[in-house]
């Protein structure tokens, strides 16, 4: 199996930091492409992290919910595929 890192999508012209408000997964949750793994918070609006792929969630790198600003591109799960 092979195991992709999930990063923090770009979401448009302007936006260069996020934070993870609530992951809707857990470690060993099968998961298709296109679920929604968790909530983001970007300039006041809510985005959905969608998995890219089919596979397991095999870590969630950043605690939800924690303030942490993240950058466009940080890895914050991993997939098992």
């Amino acid at each position: 199996m092979e195991k992709i890192t999930v990063k923090i999508p770009q979401m448009g012209l302007t936006t260069e930091e996020v934070t993870l408000d609530e992951w809707l997964v857990s470690e060993g949750d099968s998961v298709s492409a296109g679920d929604v793994l968790a909530n983001l918070q970007a300039d006041k609006a809510i985005i959905e992290l969608e998995a890219p792929i089919a596979g397991t969630v095999v870590e969630l790198l950043v605690p939800a919910d924690d303030e942490e600003l993240l950058e466009i591109g940080a890895p914050v799960a991993i997939l098992d595929c």
